[in-house]
């Protein structure tokens, strides 16, 4: 029975240490790549505030930019869904700063030109999408050149298998979702699109990344209703020449088949992964991508990497694979780079039952901020729990930066932000996306 949070102590303090961080601390085989790590942890509390609620809807990480000295954001979902139905929830607000733009009623969100649904069978854009992460251009100085890195989920109605290409799903055996109904459920895949107008339209550009048919999990060993399968609820950084993606690995790591099935095989491929792709080829992204395959980036963008084993919950401490009715898992990460720690944060929630139920948050830190070199992008701490609400469901927690001077000057997003910064999250039981803490940093 887990220890009930006391929401009325107004810090939760973390003490430093001097940490071995490897990319596999469990039992490192020889062919991966392990280094020691001299980092002292930093701490953390968390200061409890009035209630700061967003005003519309939220169901994926915060995607957010300064267009000049306008904040813009773009919450929602937008696209086909035969479970849930068609969304045109995608919108954006603006503003001169975080609170301004966080406050914005719902009513006053303007709907960005996005890609119509191709038919069923067709090349293009299929399922729903939901915006994750923006990516602004370096080269263009007006700063309106953006990159959105995306959340799409699809069954086997909307992308029916097509023998030719092996993309699409087979509807036989298929699991249960996330509905009271008998539905299906979903495989998520993350993609790309881009805008030259500061985000008023946009236009499809393809896949980051997929898991295909053979990988996912069915029944009768599927029942969590969760994911089929695939890769999703990304949050993407930029380093030198790179836009670095994390994201969750719900996908077998190998062929599923029911007569060989293996929850533990399963549970090995399965958490927080991390790819990547070259800046310069996101115009043009289906193919480029690698993911980290234990030694480097030399994955394919649809091959079966490896997640970062630090932040794998073991199974003796109630690790789980995504397919389990009481899962076991990390999930849903959002990373940011914090100037005043010099360091990455990462974000993320924990799933401890079926259809994501959980209700725990956690953070990890790494130190190195050029993920590229050796395994620095493996080097995260182990996940220390930031906050507990017993009795509910916590989704999509994130760093938000603060209506100060400072953070305004700097122009702070959820990717970047300072020694203070606004916790937001979702009460998926409740439906809200709100804030509750600031959590403020100390080296």
């Amino acid at each position: 029975m887990k220890s009930a949070f006391k929401s009325l102590f107004p810090v939760l303090l973390f003490g430093s240490m001097i940490l071995w961080v490897s990319c596999n601390p469990r039992n490192p085989g020889k062919e991966e790549l392990t280094q020691e790590i001299n980092f002292t942890m930093p701490t953390f509390k968390l200061i409890e505030t009035d209630t700061f609620f967003f005003n519309n809807f939220v169901d994926c990480n915060m995607a957010e930019v300064w267009v000049g000295d306008t904040l813009r954001i773009f919450p929602g979902k937008y696209g086909e869904d035969p479970v849930w139905g068609f969304a045109e929830d995608l919108k954006f607000a603006s503003g001169s700063n975080a609170d301004e733009v966080f406050s914005t009623p719902a009513a006053e969100y303007i709907a960005p030109k996005l890609p119509v649904n191709a038919p069923v069978g067709e090349p293009g854009l299929h399922g729903a999408v939901w915006f994750e992460t923006v990516y602004q251009d370096e080269k263009d100085p007006s700063g309106r050149t953006l990159y959105a890195i995306y959340h799409n989920e699809n069954y086997p109605e909307t992308l029916p298998y097509n023998e030719a290409t092996g993309e699409g799903y087979i509807d036989k055996d298929w699991p249960l979702g996330l509905t009271e109904r008998i539905t299906p459920a979903a495989v998520c895949r993350i993609g790309v699109m881009k805008s030259t107008d500061g985000g008023w339209s946009w236009e499809n550009k393809g896949l980051f990344l997929e898991d295909k048919q053979p990988r996912m999990i069915l029944k009768p060993h599927n029942i969590s209703k969760t994911f089929a399968g695939g890769v999703g609820d990304p949050s993407a950084v930029a380093v030198g020449d790179y836009l670095y993606l994390f994201y969750g690995e719900y996908g077998y790591p190998g062929t599923y088949d029911a007569a060989s099935y293996d929850p533990i095989k399963e549970w090995s491929g399965q958490c927080i992964s991390i790819a990547r792709i070259r800046i310069d080829e996101l115009d043009d992204p289906q193919g480029k991508a690698k993911r980290w395959d234990g030694q480097g980036f030399n994955s394919d963008w649809d091959g079966i990497g490896k997640p970062v084993a630090s932040l794998q919950m073991p199974v003796e401490n109630g690790g789980g694979p995504a397919s389990s009715p009481t899962g076991g898992f990390h999930w849903g990460p959002s990373v940011s780079w914090n100037t005043y720690l010099e360091c990455w944060v990462m974000m993320m929630g924990k799933v401890e039952g079926q259809s994501w139920v959980g209700d725990e948050l956690y953070i990890s830190f790494n130190p190195h901020k050029e993920l590229g070199e050796g395994n620095n992008s493996q080097a995260w701490t182990k996940p220390q729990i930031l906050l507990e609400k017993p009795g509910h469901v916590l989704w999509y927690p994130s760093l938000q930066p603060l209506n100060t001077p400072d953070d305004i000057a700097n122009k702070y997003t959820s990717l970047r932000l300072g020694k203070q910064a606004r916790l937001f999250f979702k009460y998926s039981d409740l439906g809200k996306y709100m804030s509750e803490y600031i959590v403020e940093f100390e080296k």
